[in-house]
């Protein structure tokens, strides 16, 4: 997806990520988290993460993330997945995407995950990792 050249592209400080009751299959559940994505007071998307328990990598948190279109081309994914993740409980998330999806990979790249796909697998598996900010307690 070519990037819009209508809108203009945002900074960290314009994206603000606000927790919402999840819904069956987006964010309901054990270990399961979402929020809607506001880009200057208007709607610009949602994120959430599933505890799914799928193959090849058993039970993990998942993020999906989706943008309204008039959202898409801005930066907004990529802030989008940072924060989702530093707001996360889970101390490692994955994200699956079809290979061809070249947007979201750079994204959620831009955001820390790294490819995380086992090999001869057909989709897309990007996993994030936290950081630890200090010494162990």
């Amino acid at each position: 997806m070519k990037p819009r050249t209508d809108e203009a592209k945002v900074s960290a400080s314009d994206v603000i990520l606000i927790s919402v009751a999840g819904t069956p299959g987006k964010g309901k559940g054990p270990g399961g988290e979402k929020w809607r994505i506001e880009v200057g007071g208007t709607r610009a998307g949602e994120v959430y993460i599933n505890v799914i328990d799928e193959p090849p990598l058993g039970c993990h948190a998942s993020l999906q993330i989706y943008l309204n279109i008039k959202s898409q081309g801005r930066g907004i994914g990529r802030i989008g997945y940072a924060k989702a993740c530093q707001l996360s409980a889970h101390e490692t998330i994955y994200t699956h995407m079809r290979r061809s999806n070249v947007s979201s990979r750079r994204a959620a790249e831009a955001a820390g995950f790294m490819d995380a796909t086992p090999p001869g697998f057909k989709q897309l598996i990007l996993r994030w990792t936290r950081q630890m900010t200090g010494p162990p307690a």
